[in-house]
């Protein structure tokens, strides 16, 4: 029996590591089509302050005539959430990456600003699986928070 157990542990082992390695490769949908976000896939794991879609659409972060430093001071705020660090900075858009606690799925967080628009567009989506529980939205809710903290009378 623990012959078998072991067999197991050794076969499973490798698939859990081989799944989480092709996790942490960039996804394609990274970056801008023209001036906007590329689309969220069909998965309800991603939101975008550019969908048009209910299941996925977020509003983006907006401060009137604070938003520019809001831009200032966001990767700030970023990097402050656990296990997160930005990969790409432009400058008006960045991508950060942020890995879960467990088993270090990978979720990418964008963010685009838009000086004429005076918004600062967001997007997060996970790497891999379908559901995540609505982590994607909240993180980029927690950044909101924070930023209306310093920036009172934004969204």
């Amino acid at each position: 029996m623990q012959k078998a157990k072991n067999r197991i542990f050794h076969l499973v082992l490798p698939a859990c590591l081989l799944l989480v390695s092709c996790a942490t490769s960039p996804p394609r949908e990274l970056g801008l089509a023209g001036a906007k976000f590329l689309p969220c896939p069909d998965s309800p794991n991603c939101v975008s302050s550019d969908s048009l879609e209910k299941k996925h659409a977020i509003i983006p972060l907006t401060f009137g005539l604070n938003t520019e430093r809001a831009w200032e001071v966001l990767p700030d705020q970023v990097v402050q959430l656990p296990r997160t660090r930005i990969v790409t900075s432009k400058p008006n858009y960045f991508h950060a990456e942020s890995r879960s606690s467990v088993f270090g799925f990978v979720d990418d967080l964008e963010f685009h600003y838009r000086p004429e628009q005076g918004v600062i567009a967001v997007r997060s989506a996970s790497r891999s699986g379908y559901f995540d529980f609505g982590v994607n939205r909240s993180r980029l809710e927690t950044l909101r928070e924070a930023l209306v903290d310093q920036f009172p009378g934004g969204k």
